[in-house]
């Protein structure tokens, strides 16, 4: 297992999210995470990288083993855990002034990086795995701002995986997309798993069943059933699971 998630629960302040999770996300493959609104799909995901606690009040019990390793032991850095489990938000969120070539490179050059030609290295490999180098190298000094939601998605990816991420993280990152881009982020995201262990929140199940090979069911805050994507969408084990891939509630 890449990560491994042991008995995970999570507040924001008084209120309790997460309840005992136990669940293992495998290398190079995609982990969808479904559920209804509210059910703490989010949650757990931004648990995976230590970003819940950054909300006020937010606090996680139990374990998350990222190759072993506790990333909530106290000697463990936080921002080299970002570092190595990368994210991508549901609405595209580049710097919108700043250059589309400074999107990608930001996180290089925040670590230290002035090289030149390293970073139009790093730069050129990014967009090209985000599958967006032909559509912007010819105006790399323009704004990220400037392209569309699709390509600023596709940016923002880029980005991502400027800073060699092992895991990538995906909240809803189509639902602000039409249906040309979604299908393009998708895409990307199966050509991505061949380097990058990924996992995607989503509320659109039939995308869960394209793009995924393990599905995570959550219902308030619950695992209700975690397996092969496959498996548990032809035969769900839980009337709960049935109910909601049937559409009957969500």
């Amino acid at each position: 297992m890449k990560i491994e998630v042991k008995e995970l629960s999570a507040w924001y302040g008084s209120h309790q999210v997460l309840r005992s999770v136990s669940m293992g996300v495998r290398e190079n493959m995609i982990t969808a995470i479904i559920g209804p609104s509210g059910c703490g799909k989010t949650t757990l995901l931004r648990c995976l990288n230590r970003m819940h606690e950054l909300v006020d009040g937010a606090r996680v019990e139990g374990e998350v083993l990222l190759d072993g390793e506790n990333i909530y032991d106290p000697s463990v850095d936080p921002v080299e855990v970002r570092r190595r489990i990368g994210m991508v938000f549901q609405k595209p969120n580049p710097f919108p002034h700043m250059s589309i070539f400074d999107n990608v490179a930001i996180g290089l050059k925040l670590a230290g990086v002035r090289d030149k030609r390293k970073l139009r290295e790093v730069v050129e490999d990014c967009l090209k795995k985000a599958a967006l180098w032909d559509e912007v190298k010819d105006k790399l000094d323009q704004p990220g701002g400037r392209l569309s939601g699709g390509q600023q998605q596709r940016l923002c990816i880029a980005r991502a995986l400027a800073t060699s991420p092992e895991v990538l993280l995906f909240d809803e990152p189509t639902s602000a997309l039409d249906p040309i881009s979604a299908m393009r982020i998708e895409n990307l995201m199966l050509s991505l798993k061949r380097e990058y262990t990924i996992v995607i929140v989503t509320h659109n199940i039939q995308q869960a069943a394209r793009v995924s090979d393990y599905t995570a069911f959550l219902y308030r805050g619950v695992l209700v059933e975690y397996g092969e994507t496959a498996v548990m969408f032809k035969t769900p084990r839980h009337k709960l699971t049935e109910e909601y891939l049937t559409g009957r509630f969500g």
